[in-house]
């Protein structure tokens, strides 16, 4: 996977290659360099491809875009994303990467600092600049209306992560049926009171865990707690969980957004000298690689990351070939019962 960078500098006027350049390069004359970028048929597979390398390398572009040329291909993705940091994000980038290669596509990455309406577009812009075929939005974060999003000028688009009324291709984890099964685990373990940590409020799936955990609790004729929001830290768990430990009526169980928040609220539970779970439970909401090595371990909703990316890129290929797909794809999840929950103190 290519990473781009999407600062101002890299607008900076450059010369552009020319169907010369492109055929010193690849090693072939300038009418066979004409005959793939308008994807003529009389050309060898192995120097075709030895051409779009060329071109690629080169950062050449025919006149018109791309996608306006009989083949409209390039045989390459764009992937933009907010936060390179998280579990979630850095396991969908691989997955989109590993499948792209397997359809024989190559991956640019652009990751975006400040999760804006006009730096999503500038990432938009760079991306077709770089001849991509369409775009991955990893959208974990809102960034305003989705009309904004059509400064793509018809490349096609599948988003990840994101509010499922846009009118846009979407794939996501089942965030609704992630939450509502850790929380009707612990309403099944006998806990009433229930606390949920939760995610930053301008992530989309943050947002979505805590409306799904207050609506199961008024289904079970229980009143929510104050939902306590952290960043996804351990660090924000930490404090959070140092909070509710200080409480005058602390939980029974809590209900943390990620595995991160998690173990940052075990350890101020450990602190206090309480024992999970006879004294609180705790699930979290990833089932991160090392949740099983909690002390205990932790009890958490699974998400097929590698689906998600598999899933979009999968979806955007389709687009690119024309295809119908389906707008909205919800992801399964399932509970990873451990040792961090138990039965209710009393119950």
């Amino acid at each position: 996977m290519t990473i781009a960078s999407n600062s101002s500098s890299e607008f900076a006027p450059r010369v552009r290659a020319s169907i010369n350049d492109v055929a010193v390069h690849a090693g072939v004359s300038a009418q066979t360099v004409s005959r793939v970028a308008n994807a003529q048929n009389n050309v060898r597979p192995a120097t075709r491809d030895r051409v779009l390398a060329s071109m690629r390398e080169l950062g050449y572009r025919p006149n018109s875009a791309a996608r306006n040329l009989k083949s409209g291909r390039f045989r390459s993705i764009g992937v933009v994303t907010f936060n390179l940091e998280t579990l979630g994000n850095e396991r969908t980038l691989d997955a989109i990467a590993e499948a792209a290669a397997a359809a024989g596509y190559t991956t640019t990455l652009l990751p975006v600092a400040d999760p804006t309406q006009l730096e999503v577009a500038g990432a938009f812009g760079r991306l077709e600049e770089q001849a991509v075929d369409g775009i991955i939005l990893i959208m974990s974060a809102e960034i305003g209306s989705p009309d904004e999003l059509k400064l793509t000028a018809g490349l096609p688009l599948v988003i990840v992560d994101s509010d499922a009324t846009q009118p846009y291709t979407i794939v996501d984890t089942d965030q609704e049926q992630g939450a509502r099964l850790a929380v009707e685990h612990l309403l099944g373990l006998g806990h009433r009171d229930i606390l949920h940590v939760a995610g930053p409020a301008s992530s989309f799936s943050a947002r979505r865990r805590a409306d799904t955990y207050r609506r199961t609790m008024e289904a079970a004729d229980l009143p929510a707690l104050p939902v306590l929001v952290g960043n996804w830290t351990a660090t924000s768990g930490l404090a959070l969980g140092r909070e509710i430990a200080a409480s005058d009526r602390p939980p029974t169980a809590v209900f943390a957004a990620n595995d991160q928040m998690a173990l940052g609220v075990m350890h101020a539970f450990h602190e206090r000298g309480w024992s999970i779970p006879e004294h609180i439970s705790v699930v979290g909401f990833d089932d991160a690689d090392d949740s099983i090595s909690y002390w205990p371990s932790l009890t958490t909703v699974h998400q097929n990351f590698d689906e998600v990316g598999q899933r979009a890129t999968t979806l955007l290929v389709s687009l690119i070939d024309g295809e119908p797909v389906p707008k909205n794809k919800l992801i399964p999840t399932h509970l990873v019962v451990r040792d961090s929950t138990g039965p209710a103190r009393g119950a």
